[in-house]
Formats: C-alpha cells, sequence, structure tokens
C-alpha cells in the first residue's frame, strides 16, 4: 500500500474509534430519564429491554455506515492521487479482475445478511408480545387519551395536557401508573381520527386506529415519569396531546388503583377536551 494510503487508512481508524466513543459517551451531560433534553442529538436514556436493544442496533448501524463513508472516500482519495494523468501518463488496459469481482458483489450481500438478523430479531421482540401482568387500554381522542385498566376493577379516565405541569406540553392531570419490572400490554384504538401512541424511552410507537384494535407492550426497568406524545398528526392540537407514564414500586401501584377505583367510579369519560387545553 502507498504512504498516502496508509496515512488515510489510519486517519480511518482514529475516526471510526472516535465515532465510536460519541455514541457510546455522547450527550450524557444533558441525559434525563423518560423525556426530551436540551441540545439533545442521540437517542432518550432506555427504560426497557426493547429500547436498550433499540440503542444497540442504531449504534451499530452508526459504527457501520462511518466505516463504509470513510472506506469509499479513502478509496476516491488513493484513485484520485495515484491514477491522475500526471502519476499514471499511460494509462493500464486491464478490464476484469475476477477477484475485485467478486469481492464487490459479496462483501455487500454478507453486509446486507449482518444487518437483517438483529433487524429481524428486534422485529420480532418488538411485535411477539409476551405473557402480560397488566394490560391497559390507551384510546386516542381529539386531543387526549383514554386509560382503561380491565385488569384493575375496569374503571377509566381521560389524561389530558396540564398547563401547570412541568416538562412543558408534556405534563397531564392525570398519568398512567404502571409497576416497575412487569410486562404491560397496552391496547391501542382510536375514537375518531388515527393517532399514534409513542413513548421514546420505552421503544413504543404504534398506531391508534378508529374501528381497529392494536396492541404493543413495555416493561420498564427504571421508577419514575416517562414522556411521549402522539406521533400522527390528527388535527389543530396535535401538539398537545401528550403521553405520560408514572412508573411505581408494586406496593405504590396496588395503592393507587384502590384510590383510582374510587377516584373514577363514575366510569363516564368526557367527549370533549376540558379547558385544561391550550387552545380553549
Amino acid at each position: 500500500m502507498s504512504r498516502v494510503g496508509r496515512h488515510l487508512l489510519g486517519l480511518a481508524t482514529i475516526a471510526v474509534v472516535a465515532a465510536g466513543i460519541m455514541l457510546a459517551t455522547g450527550g450524557v451531560a444533558f441525559a434525563e430519564l423518560g423525556q426530551p433534553a436540551p441540545w439533545e442529538w442521540h437517542l432518550q436514556p432506555s427504560g426497557s429491554p426493547v429500547m436498550d436493544n433499540i440503542v444497540w442496533f442504531h449504534n451499530f448501524l452508526s459504527v457501520l455506515i462511518i466505516v463504509i463513508t470513510l472506506f469509499v472516500l479513502a478509496l476516491l482519495v488513493i484513485v484520485v492521487v495515484k491514477f491522475n494523468a500526471k502519476a499514471n501518463p499511460v494509462p493500464s488496459r486491464t478490464t476484469h479482475n475476477t477477484l475485485i469481482e467478486v469481492v464487490w458483489t459479496l462483501v455487500p450481500v454478507l453486509i446486507l445478511v449482518g444487518i437483517a438478523v438483529p433487524s429481524f430479531r428486534l422485529l420480532f421482540l418488538e411485535l411477539d408480545v409476551p405473557k402480560a401482568d397488566l394490560t391497559i387500554k390507551a384510546t386516542g381522542k381529539q386531543w387526549y387519551w383514554s386509560y382503561a385498566y380491565p385488569d384493575n376493577g375496569k374503571f377509566e379516565f381521560d389524561s389530558l395536557l396540564a398547563q401547570d405541569k412541568q416538562p412543558r406540553l408534556l405534563g397531564v392531570d392525570n398519568e398512567m401508573v404502571v409497576p416497575v419490572n412487569k410486562v404491560i400490554r397496552v391496547q391501542v384504538t382510536g375514537a375518531d381520527v388515527i393517532h399514534a401512541f409513542a413513548l421514546p424511552a420505552f421503544g413504543v410507537k404504534i398506531d391508534a386506529i378508529p374501528g381497529r384494535l392494536n396492541e404493543t407492550w413495555f416493561k420498564a426497568t427504571q421508577t419514575g415519569m416517562f414522556y411521549g406524545q402522539c406521533s400522527e398528526l390528527c388535527g389543530k392540537d396535535h401538539a398537545f396531546m401528550p403521553i405520560a407514564i408514572r412508573v411505581v414500586n408494586d406496593q405504590e401501584f396496588a395503592s393507587w388503583v384502590e384510590s383510582a377505583k374510587k377516584k373514577y367510579a363514575s366510569g363516564g369519560t368526557s367527549t370533549f377536551a376540558s379547558a385544561a387545553g391550550p387552545t380553549q
């Protein structure tokens, strides 16, 4: 390999290592559990096994893309420097190279297989709902969410944007409450138009379609508050339709269920968003 080629290979190696370090540690200072943070350019910190796999797959693809890009760049620079008219006044007449043709056919196939295997594994993990410890039905409405707990007394309540809560545009009056380290199955539908139930920290995003019952799942590995939003354009107040999930321990969840049965005993839920909405 020429001196230029060796230098380019060295620079590419340094760049790959630096990129790996950035992907592993980038944004830690700005990371906040369960919600977006200022100047955040990476994925939210993981709060579930599914999101752990999504983060790993994202980082794997990023490193792979960087390696391929730098390799192609190095080849282009080598060609420009080594095979210009000044360096080669008499150009080569070579038209075929069996080894190179086999390599440039076989290597992309191997790369695609290497991407497909973890991709299919992740897709199966997301779609194969394990045996649930708790089932919650989330109904998207214009423009708020309603949550029902059929396993815990069949009570139901609405969750609307609360202007007096932080973080801004994510705080709600009534959060969904779930126990930590339990498999939560979420059945999602829409009451009027298509919405989307999305929780970045849990790796959850699924459409809420009128007349159709979709389902997804998550298993929160940490207690705390986790926020998401409707991710489907659903009308003028689409931006004011947050999702808030409070993850608690088993004792706190049992206590909340008993109080929720009394608080929401009437069962009826509102048809229209209340004055808590920002456009009222």
